[in-house]
């Protein structure tokens, strides 16, 4: 980043006032009898409410519409532990996006927790003040018990974005990159550098939604995850291959999907070149990539290219996928976000990026026409079509598994966030 660039950075969270995100009131507070409603004595009335029926809290108070973004900052973005207060910019973006794209109000909490099951009982015993949980930057493998246990103790939607978010555009993209590609999901050699979460919960998305496992090799720090490995983490376990392939350079021969959730410059110009007829590379390490886009295109100019980078066609963006995941699960009150309701995120946004683009968003990107390809795979996150598309299918996902308990509200599908805002 340019000294420029960096400056502004701390400019923009520094003014016209520190941080990103600020408490409004909802309601009126202008008079005297509106305080009277407000505190006391009025506010005893929805005490009594939800004394009796906790349910009534949705009826009376935001819970409904709140998230709380939770870390304890031990992996934030690609810069590793750095501790919780470190974390809160990025926590802070979060809630910032959620408002923006989704109308979901969100507060950002981050938790100076010694242990994970600290971090869990943290999480638990303040988790009836929210809607949703969405944690964030939590490092491998503790992310996994994390989740899973807040999401047998809480009956609020529990969502790892690291994990789930990425893999959800990921195999969104992978979906329409095969299917330009002239290939199947199902029939696909795949292989995926890096075996942390996101890695571990993108290859499990995939497997869900159609990939063979025995066709996917994950590679670590030490190569191809195998059978006769010895110490594996259950998650590496789950992929563990029966094969001869140790090394990525074994691994890419004849390949075609390459998934990097790793670092920098790690799949060399030979390697692609070894790849299968029109491969398709996501290259999503941040802010580096696996392999350049320039140097990928000028080795093969059959390749499908995505990135983790606004800078170049593709973008995985997680924007494109948890402000309206929960959008949906909010509006219907879903207990959990299930693997239905991720398949259906999946699917929403592999067919929005298949319709024509519209106007707005070819001006917010200075482009003159964008149509479903190579060099479009993915929806872009301003387009405002997501909150309709995503929102809703997760929406009926939820009804139909039975995770939901409210129907799905009369003023869907939705439309635009100003719209949601009235």
């Amino acid at each position: 980043m340019s000294e420029d660039m960096k400056q502004a950075a701390l400019d923009y969270h520094e003014f016209p006032r520190p941080g990103k995100i600020s408490v409004e009131l909802s309601t009126s507070a202008a008079s005297a009898r509106d305080l009277a409603l407000a505190y006391s004595p009025g506010v005893a009335e929805p005490v009594r409410a939800i004394a009796e029926n906790p349910e009534e809290a949705y009826r009376y108070t935001a819970k409904g519409n709140l998230v709380a973004v939770i870390s304890n900052g031990s992996a934030i973005l690609g810069l590793g532990d750095l501790g919780p207060l470190a974390s809160k910019p990025v926590m802070e973006g979060k809630s910032l996006l959620f408002k923006k794209f989704a109308g979901v109000d969100s507060i950002d909490i981050e938790v100076d927790s010694e242990s994970p099951q600290a971090l869990i009982d943290t999480v638990a015993r303040i988790a009836d003040t929210f809607g949703g949980i969405n944690l964030e930057d939590i490092k491998a493998p503790e992310c996994f018990e994390v989740e899973r246990a807040l999401i047998e103790r809480c009956n609020i939607p529990v969502f790892h974005d690291d994990q789930h978010g990425t893999a959800i555009v990921t195999a969104a993209g992978m979906i329409n990159a095969l299917e330009i590609a002239g290939k199947k999901l199902e029939d696909a050699s795949i292989v995926c550098l890096g075996a942390g979460a996101a890695a571990h919960a993108c290859m499990t998305l995939l497997v869900n939604m159609g990939a063979k496992v025995e066709n996917i090799y994950m590679i670590d720090r030490t190569g191809v995850i195998h059978s006769g490995r010895d110490n594996l983490t259950p998650q590496k376990a789950a992929f563990a291959s029966e094969t001869d392939k140790r090394t990525l350079d074994d691994a890419i021969d004849g390949a075609d999907v390459f998934v990097g959730l790793s670092g920098p410059n790690l799949l060399s110009a030979d390697q692609l070149s070894k790849m299968a007829a029109n491969p398709v590379v996501f290259a999503c390490a941040n802010p580096d990539p696996e392999i350049r886009p320039e140097l990928a295109h000028e080795t093969r100019d059959d390749v499908i290219m995505a990135t983790g980078r606004s800078d170049f066609p593709n973008q995985v963006n997680n924007v494109l996928g948890f402000p309206f995941i929960f959008r949906g699960a909010l509006d219907v009150r879903a207990s959990a976000i299930n693997e239905e309701m991720k398949a259906a995120a999946v699917l929403a946004l592999a067919e929005l990026a298949k319709q024509p683009v519209p106007q707005d968003v070819l001006d917010a990107y200075e482009l003159d026409s964008l149509e479903f390809g190579r060099e479009y795979i993915i929806p872009k996150p301003t387009d405002e079509r997501l909150l309709g598309a995503v929102s809703g299918a997760v929406a009926q996902a939820a009804i139909d598994t039975g995770v939901a308990r409210l129907p799905l509200p009369a003023h869907y599908p939705l439309t635009t966030v100003d719209a949601l805002l009235k």
